[in-house]
């Protein structure tokens, strides 16, 4: 399933880890419980809580249709006590000189 995008990491979703909580982004068409599911099965963690919230839009001035769009929405994963997340840290290529 690729319906997590990524990680965020923000001032608030940092102090958060100190509560076993996670923050990602995810496709605005993902449920809880398929967020849930892959979670568990990948990582192997238990699951307590999943909250999650959709930003307000950016304005779109162009085209015909007027609106607002937004591809994703935030999730606030709680694990059980002694359950942790490794971090998802993607290595650069190294330059060569």
């Amino acid at each position: 399933m690729d319906g997590i995008k990524f990680s965020a990491f923000t001032d608030k979703s940092i102090r958060s880890l100190v509560k076993n909580q996670y923050t990602s982004n995810v496709k605005s068409g993902s449920t809880r419980t398929e967020i849930k599911q892959w979670v568990e099965l990948f990582f192997g963690v238990k699951v307590i809580a999943i909250n999650s919230h959709r930003f307000p839009g950016k304005a779109r001035r162009m085209g015909p249709i007027m609106g607002q769009t937004m591809h994703y929405k935030r999730m606030i994963i709680t694990l059980q006590p002694g359950y942790s997340i490794p971090p998802l840290i993607k290595k650069s290529p190294s330059k060569r000189t």
